[in-house]
This record gives structure tokens, C-alpha cells and sequence, in this order.
């Protein structure tokens, strides 16, 4: 169910040990599972169709880019934690960005969710957003449901996406996303992902040493996916 709010949530829950490996071994195999955020109304679900990889401190060289890179903080603390909980901060003051921590505890890394595609909970999800609920905002056909303001602008961007869900730093920063009684989850509801592109990451300083590894993985040709016309790169097989 695409537009209204659902109950039952997809899938089923990731393993631990998928998040226990390298970012940059999780960021592309989480493409295509799910993030469901269970709210008082029901579920609001979006699938996985870009992320960034951000290392941490212990890898050779480690990542300058990253939360993590000078150690551990009170802000960074979740990413040196166990593995598959979320890391969610605050930026310009006002929006917020997700992260889901990997490696072993200790070990800092995470991954960053830059874009989902609107799974259910559309309509909720547009109007956290501030673009207008969805019966003002959708066009139906006897096939399926488009809309005029369109899924990426709802959920395509860090921010967007948090928006759209309602995360917070308050609410949300820690929580285990592999726990059946969390608000946040992670789940696998058996969508396939074969090839996937790769490219290097967005907003990156550019004196940065950092900003050309090819940290950044998308589903190619996705609408979701930020820049997505003219998005190119290498091509990687996953199966």
C-alpha cells in the first residue's frame, strides 16, 4: 500500500552481523531493504535507494569526512557502539540528518541514508514535509497513484527524508533499528537489488581528501536518487 498509512510492518528484521562489516560493505547491500518508523497511526515506510559510506578512525587512512574521525564524543558516541542502531544529528540548526552505525563495537562507522523511495505513509509523510496533504496533492489512474509533487521531493536528501518521517535527534539518535519493539527498524521485504552505482560522495569539502573515494551508492535511473538525470559512475554487481 503506497499512499495511506499501513499497521503491519514489511519484512522481516536485519541481523546484526549485517551491520557488523565495513561501511563500505554495508552501504551498497542496504539498498533496496526498508526503514519503517512505527508513529501512533501506523507505519511509515521507505525503501533504501541511495547511501553514503563514512569510515571510521581505525581504517587506513582513516576517513576525514567522517563524525568519527577525531575519536569518540558525547555527539558521536552511538557510532562506537554495537552495530545497527541509528546515529541522527543536527544540521544548520534546524534539519536533521540519519546514519546507521557498522563495524564491531568500538570500531566507528556508519552509513549515511540519503535517499528513500515513499513505500506507505505517502500522504503523512508529504504533509511532514509541508507540501499539502495527499488528497489535495494526488492523481489517481486505474493502475497506480502518482502524485504531482512527486516521491522525490519528499523523500530524496538526508534532510528530506527525516522530515518526512518525523526523525529527530531527540527521538530518534540511538535507537536500536534491529529491535522488533523499536520505533525505527531496518527490515528486508525481499526486494532484489542486482546492480548498483557508484560514485564519489556528496558535500564533501572539497580540500578534503576524502571527496573523490567512491563512497556513494544508488539504485542507477532511480527518480528518488539525487540527481538522478544525469547521475553516472561505475556499475557494480551485488549478486
Amino acid at each position: 500500500m503506497r499512499g495511506g498509512t499501513v499497521t503491519r510492518l514489511p519484512g522481516r528484521l536485519l541481523k546484526r552481523g549485517f551491520f557488523e562489516a565495513s561501511p563500505e560493505q554495508v552501504a551498497p547491500r542496504l539498498l533496496g531493504k526498508v526503514l519503517a518508523r512505527v508513529t501512533a497511526g501506523g507505519v511509515l515506510v521507505g525503501r533504501i535507494v541511495e547511501t553514503e559510506a563514512y569510515l571510521g578512525p581505525h581504517c587506513l587512512p582513516p576517513d576525514p569526512a567522517a563524525h568519527s574521525y577525531r575519536g569518540p564524543t558525547p555527539r558521536n558516541s552511538v557510532l562506537f557502539g554495537p552495530a545497527g542502531h541509528a546515529y541522527v544529528y543536527a544540521i544548520y540548526g534546524r534539519y536533521f540528518c540519519m546514519n546507521i552505525s557498522c563495524e564491531v563495537e568500538g570500531q566507528a562507522g556508519c552509513v549515511l541514508l540519503r535517499a528513500l523511495e515513499p513505500v506507505a505513509g505517502a500522504d503523512e509523510m508529504a504533509v511532514n514535509r509541508g507540501l499539502g496533504s495527499g488528497a489535495a496533492s494526488r492523481q489517481t489512474t486505474p493502475a497506480t497513484k502518482t502524485y504531482r509533487w512527486g516521491p522525490r521531493k519528499v523523500t530524496s536528501g538526508p534532510s528530506r527524508l527525516c522530515q518526512a518521517l518525523g526523525l529527530t535527534r531527540a527521538a530518534h539518535d540511538g535507537l536500536d533499528l534491529l529491535d522488533a519493539k523499536s520505533a525505527l527498524q531496518v527490515r528486508d521485504d525481499g526486494y532484489a537489488v542486482d546492480e548498483v552505482l557508484v560514485t564519489p560522495r556528496i558535500g564533501i569539502n572539497k580540500m578534503n581528501e576524502a571527496v573523490n573515494w567512491p563512497l556513494r551508492f544508488a539504485l542507477a535511473g532511480h527518480p528518488c536518487v539525487s540527481g538522478a538525470k544525469n547521475l553516472t559512475g561505475k556499475r557494480i554487481h551485488l549478486r
